[in-house]
């Protein structure tokens, strides 16, 4: 399973040591609208405001913007990069969220990054590790962020 991750893994103990630090920042990722259109042909939704140029100047954002669920997409690729893999782990999984509110929208041609913050690691079971995790999708050079989330997630070990 580690083939994901970026980081090298870690000891169960190690990992549960991070509970309430940031664990880290991701790097840029650009959202464009090819990105936005792909992801509007996965989906179906090809509302003018993600797929419309010209329409979407005359919208209250002046150009497209990204799906919110393509913002929250993107939070797996950038936790594979800063998030540390458990050792021993056979499989992670999303387990939902506690919560995650869409603060400001990405519009086409910026850059998002996460910041995650590790505010849970406890075992519910001897081979299963539930997490939450704080994410804050930051938008490069603006004030607001584009989501947080409170993110849930169950690991798995042999």
């Amino acid at each position: 399973m580690n083939e994901i991750w970026k980081k090298p893994p870690i000891t169960l103990e190690a990992y549960q040591a991070l509970v309430g630090k940031e664990i880290g920042v991701s790097s840029w990722y650009l959202i464009d609208q090819p990105r936005i259109d792909t992801y509007a042909d996965v989906t179906e939704d090809h509302q003018f405001i993600h797929v419309d140029p010209q329409r979407a100047k005359e919208s209250a954002f002046g150009t497209t913007i990204a799906h919110g669920f393509l913002t929250m997409s993107m939070m797996s690729v950038m936790s594979y990069e800063v998030m540390p893999a458990i050792a021993g782990t056979t499989m992670g999984v999303n387990y939902g969220f506690d919560k995650l509110r869409f603060i400001s929208p990405v519009r086409s041609g910026k850059r998002i990054r996460g910041r995650f913050v590790l505010a849970e690691a406890k075992l519910r079971k001897p081979n299963e590790l539930q997490s939450r995790t704080n994410v804050t999708v930051e938008i490069e050079g603006e004030d607001k962020p584009a989501l947080v989330a409170d993110w849930l997630g169950l690991i798995y070990f042999a």
